[in-house]
């Protein structure tokens, strides 16, 4: 048991049942009235980001994440395929468990996987991933790396807004935290 004084980045609580990461935490004191904790957390299961009050002396089950390195294998239909690299198990998640990290999911990809008693709760995919760009509009003569944005498409099937002068075939680097261009690869 933690109380709400107590959360720091990073630690995982359950809350109504619901298992939730603190994204932040911050402990207010206003000139009238008591003390209160203003949190912001994200709900594992559906990845809702919401923002809470609590008092400090609210008390919470901290749970335990066990982090593991695995490898991305393949999709069929609905279904993606990841590889435990230590013990070579394969797991297989339904895309509504993958969710939006899926986007940028590229076969062989080595991601982090976030188990809570020994069920996968959470994919965390590395910071910035180099994909190459099969589809986006040809520049034009004159087109400089200030100029605008065009769509542009991505091997695994994402779009994302690239600057003017980069073409198909280009290798690109993606913030897999916000989805935007980050540079060239």
């Amino acid at each position: 048991m933690i109380t709400a004084r107590q959360f720091k980045s990073g630690f995982a609580v359950e809350i109504n049942n619901e298992l939730h990461i603190v994204m932040e935490s911050q402990h207010i004191k206003p000139g009238k009235g008591g003390a209160f904790i203003r949190a912001k957390l994200k709900n594992i299961q559906t990845g809702a980001i919401v923002e809470r009050t609590f008092r400090p002396e609210d008390s919470f089950h901290r749970a335990y994440l066990e982090e593991k390195k695995m490898q991305y294998l393949y999709k069929d239909h609905r279904t993606y395929h990841f590889m435990d690299q230590l013990t070579y198990e394969q797991l297989s998640l339904d895309e509504k468990v993958v969710g939006e990290t899926a986007k940028f999911l590229k076969d062989g990809m080595e991601i982090v996987g976030n188990f809570h008693k020994s069920n996968i709760v959470e994919i965390k995919l590395p910071p910035f991933v180099d994909l190459k760009v099969t589809y986006t509009e040809p520049g034009i003569k004159g087109d400089t790396a200030k100029g605008g944005s065009k769509p542009a498409t991505l091997e695994t099937g994402a779009v994302i807004k690239v600057p003017l002068f980069i073409g198909t075939n280009d290798t690109v680097k993606i913030d897999t935290r916000t989805g935007e261009y980050a540079g060239r690869a």
